[in-house]
């Protein structure tokens, strides 16, 4: 038994509460914030699932465990994407998901990030602005993968949106991983890249991302469709827009390509931890009272905000019902799955020197998340040795809007 402490005492960590927590943060100052200030229908919905998230609100289960009688309560989680307590297992089960697709090859990560200026046109355009960003980075990476001067081929990549930085400013950008090769137009060869460090030039990829995220926004604005929020009413004029637009295309955008990744299987391990982040992690709160909230943001600093900064800030990051923030392109695209995508994993796993396959992955999620965590939710945390035996718990039964 001595074997075992150390498995127990680890466990009881990872699933301790932390200190504060986002959910407190709403539920005390929460009231007072939606009446002073107007909110989205999906910023007032997140904010009343965080709020009632993991608690008799919800309902829930009691686990009772068969050796030793310790009892542990556990209350519904709200499924909010938003909430900082629903991401670990959804992000179990994504992973458990994609690691059935991913291809034995190389990959690169690559961040497309919209330029400070078009910041408040986004704010008012969320689902537009959002979804011409996924388009123009995909095309962008696809047109340069069928460029026969580069790789000559079609690539395999998957998008996730992230709209924050550590100090939570409105700031939406792309996490892009990018196979590091292509299938040939004709399905007979791989080609990969001819160097294993090295995907595209960063300047050639900046200025293609640009031109076809203006020349798409362009479109939107002849065809009416972004609206104009008060601050930005001198936009809304033709000629005042097209020099907003001249001004864009003058810049340098930002294109990122980090450091390559080590293995396939790395990867998507990798980009989990993007998929399902919100903005910030109850973790990351250091202190939280009537006046101020500290949390810390990068490199060993923090800020401190008033109740109310935070919440707006939070809220800045809600995306809009529906809003798909994973996407997947080329081989990895839903049409792909069954052909495109399974020529070129024959073809990797042919070749000589292939890096290995990613190994198959269990499917029971609660497998997956003590693989990921360390937390088996199965056994006790008190005496280790026994089974937790679930029973009902009731629920309160207040109903809550859509998240």
């Amino acid at each position: 038994m001595h074997g075992q402490a150390p498995c127990a005492e680890r466990q009881r960590a990872t699933i301790s509460s932390p200190r504060f927590e986002i959910a407190e943060l709403f539920r005390t100052h929460g009231d007072a914030y939606r009446r002073a200030h107007r909110l989205s229908h999906e910023q007032w919905s997140a904010m009343r699932a965080i709020e009632s998230c993991r608690t008799a609100i919800l309902g829930g289960h009691v686990d009772v465990c068969d050796a030793c009688g310790y009892q542990r309560p556990a209350y519904n989680s709200c499924r909010n994407r938003h909430c900082p307590k629903c991401q670990s297992l959804a992000q179990a089960r994504w992973i458990t998901q994609r690691m059935q697709r991913i291809l034995p090859t190389r990959y690169f990560h690559v961040v497309f990030t919209l330029p400070a200026a078009l910041r408040p046109l986004a704010l008012s355009n969320r689902r537009l602005v959002f979804t011409l960003l996924f388009q123009a980075a995909a095309q962008t990476l696809l047109a340069l993968g069928d460029d026969p001067k580069r790789l000559g081929g079609r690539l395999g990549m998957t998008a996730v949106l992230h709209t924050w930085t550590r100090a939570l400013p409105f700031h939406p950008h792309l996490h892009c991983v990018v196979t590091g090769g292509a299938l040939s137009a004709d399905g007979q060869r791989w080609i990969a890249t001819k160097t294993p460090d090295y995907l595209f030039p960063v300047r050639v990829l900046s200025a293609l991302f640009r031109a076809k995220f203006l020349r798409a926004l362009r479109r939107a604005f002849r065809w009416g469709k972004l609206r104009f929020s008060p601050g930005l009413a001198a936009l809304a004029a033709p000629q005042a827009f097209g020099r907003f637009i001249d001004a864009l295309s003058r810049q340098d955008w930002v294109v990122y390509a980090k450091q390559p990744f080590g293995g396939s299987e790395h990867v998507f391990r990798y980009l989990g931890r993007y998929t399902h982040r919100v903005a910030i992690a109850n973790q990351r709160l250091e202190a939280v009272d009537e006046n101020a909230v500290r949390f810390r943001t990068r490199h060993g600093k923090t800020a401190t905000v008033h109740p109310s900064e935070f919440i707006r800030r939070f809220l800045l990051h809600v995306l809009p019902t529906g809003f798909v923030k994973i996407r997947h392109y080329g081989l990895f695209a839903p049409a792909h799955a069954g052909s495109a995508l399974e020529r070129a994993r024959a073809l990797l796993d042919d070749q000589p020197g292939a890096p290995a396959a990613a190994r198959k992955t269990d499917t029971d999620w609660r497998k997956q998340l003590a693989e990921l965590t360390g937390v088996d939710l199965w056994r006790c945390p008190r005496c280790d040795g026994g089974t937790m035996v679930r029973g009902a718990l009731p629920a309160l039964g207040l109903p809550l809007p859509d998240g």
